[in-house]
């Protein structure tokens, strides 16, 4: 079973910085990709970036490409979610989610909460104005 742990929300000033962190356990994840979204209250859950555990390629979503970045530790099997110049609009529960991939076609679609089949439980992020 996998297991994905997020780490590292908490209170920031706008364009301030902060690293998250999804310690990913269970399974070899060679075969995986992992995402990151966040959920703000009344709002649907918004695709950020992902990650393709094998090569390491990321992509992400136009609203958070030149603020965001995801990398990843293989000896500490965790993905990071870099955030820079927070806005409050930032303000959310951060949660990673991993699946499995096996094509590059495949990788590059996953950008729905239903492409994932496994998730943590999220941190908090709190942008101040």
């Amino acid at each position: 079973q996998v297991q994905l742990v997020e780490s590292g929300g908490g209170l920031v000033q706008a364009g301030g910085s902060l690293r998250l962190s999804c310690a990913a356990s269970g399974r070899t994840f060679s075969s995986y990709a992992l995402g990151w979204f966040r959920q703000a209250p009344g709002k649907e859950r918004e695709f950020l970036g992902a990650m393709r555990w094998i090569g390491g390629s990321t992509y992400y979503a136009d609203s958070v490409k030149r603020r965001f970045t995801i990398s990843r530790d293989n000896a500490k099997n965790t993905v990071y979610l870099q955030m820079n110049s927070l806005k409050p609009e930032d303000t959310a529960v951060y949660l990673c989610a991993a699946t499995q991939v096996r094509t590059t076609a495949q990788f590059m679609g996953i950008i729905s909460p239903q492409e994932y089949d496994y998730w943590g439980q999220g941190t908090q992020v709190t942008v101040s104005s």
